[in-house]
């Protein structure tokens, strides 16, 4: 016998369902044509792995924050560089006027 596979979506709308606490468990089961105890299961592992969507949250802001902060500290380096070269071809052209 194949095993079913369920996708991510569908097992969230099932999760979902079952929070809502509109209908006992063994009623979503029999209207999804699944076990009982396996809708124990996801609903387990969703509020296991709940954290873990915030915490990848975190992560991902610290990261783009810390790319912005290394793109910025470039650009001063770029802009550092850049003003050097200009003060040197201006003295060298004899039109420093400071």
């Amino acid at each position: 016998m194949k095993r079913k596979r369920y996708t991510p979506e569908f097992k969230s709308q099932i999760v979902l369902e079952i929070l809502k606490e509109e209908k006992p468990m063994s009623q979503i089961a029999s209207e999804h044509g699944i076990h009982v105890n396996q809708l124990h299961k996801w609903k387990t592992q969703f509020l296991q792995d709940m954290p873990q969507i915030f915490e990848n949250q975190n992560k991902d802001q610290a990261k783009m924050k810390a790319d912005y902060e290394e793109k910025v500290e470039n650009l001063y380096a770029e802009v550092g560089k850049l003003t050097t070269q200009l003060s040197w071809i201006k003295k060298k052209s004899g039109i420093y006027d400071d």
